[in-house]
């Protein structure tokens, strides 16, 4: 059984986590801060680990680096609500395995916590955070990715009709 390690300061998040993905085989562990996730992942030994990056006062891109030393073989997934490709070119330079934005469905995770690493090619690099639009346009994309280009998968899984997703397919994606 895969060992699941989320450190996530939101209680409530974090359980739903945990629960939705103990139903796909991961025995999970939560952690609401950085010293009790650094405690946890030396104790539990997790195969993988989901990190917010916002921990309340801490940020969670301080903890990669310690977790890899402890854990150099765990795949560890960055969680974010305030997605840049800034914040992404660090996570994976500093040794995540991949970076996804909140919200995130649950077939994206599974994709992700199943993934082998791929390493990211970012050319541009931006500070501010990415703007709502911006933000449902990458979701969107990323829950389409998951379901393999099937728009009428990734409308019941959105809630959305699926005439509604075509016409936003079909726009061109906010700047950022």
């Amino acid at each position: 059984m895969n060992k699941l390690l989320i450190i996530e300061d939101d209680l409530a998040f974090a359980g739903v986590l945990a629960r939705r993905l103990s139903r796909h085989g991961f025995e999970c562990q939560q952690a609401h801060d950085a010293t009790q996730g650094l405690l946890l992942a030396r104790q539990f030994q997790p195969s993988h680990i989901l990190l917010d990056m916002k921990l309340a006062e801490d940020n969670g891109l301080v903890l990669i680096e310690p977790l890899r030393l402890y854990l150099p073989n765990v795949l560890m997934v960055l969680l974010t609500g305030y997605a840049s490709i800034a914040t992404a070119v660090e996570a994976i330079r500093m040794g995540a395995d991949n970076y996804l934005s909140k919200p995130v469905d649950t077939q994206t995770l599974l994709n992700a916590l199943n993934a082998t690493p791929v390493v990211m090619a970012i050319s541009a690099i931006d500070e501010e955070p990415l703007n709502p639009k911006r933000l449902e346009w990458e979701h969107i994309q990323q829950v389409l990715n998951a379901n393999k280009g099937n728009v009428s998968a990734t409308a019941r899984q959105l809630g959305m009709h699926r005439r509604t997703l075509q016409r936003k397919l079909l726009k061109k994606p906010v700047s950022v």
